[in-house]
């Protein structure tokens, strides 16, 4: 099944593009392929973005599928499906 994702504000900088797409196996988990981004990417990614190791995001950052936060599905456990769109960004903050 094929994935689009989408890098927004820093993790653009981390990836050098702003989106590209995944081909994945049916079943496969945000996390399977959060750390697919992680492997092509490498270092730089995951010490500020995903740590594939404990499957989680890092504190300014955070993943959509097709719109929704991924703490409003099940994390790093949402199931993904053919032609899902994932926007991978940071938190914005300030005041």
């Amino acid at each position: 099944m094929k994935i689009k994702v989408h890098y927004i504000s820093l993790v653009k900088g981390f990836t050098k593009t702003s989106q590209e797409e995944f081909e994945l196996k049916k079943d496969t988990s945000l996390a399977d392929l959060l750390d697919k981004i992680a492997a092509k990417y490498g270092k730089p990614l995951i010490l500020e973005v995903y740590d594939p190791t404990k499957k989680e995001m890092k504190p300014n950052f955070v993943a959509m599928v097709n719109g929704i936060l991924m703490d409003q599905l099940k994390g790093v456990n949402t199931q993904l499906k053919e032609s899902d769109s994932v926007i991978l960004m940071s938190l914005m903050t300030g005041g």
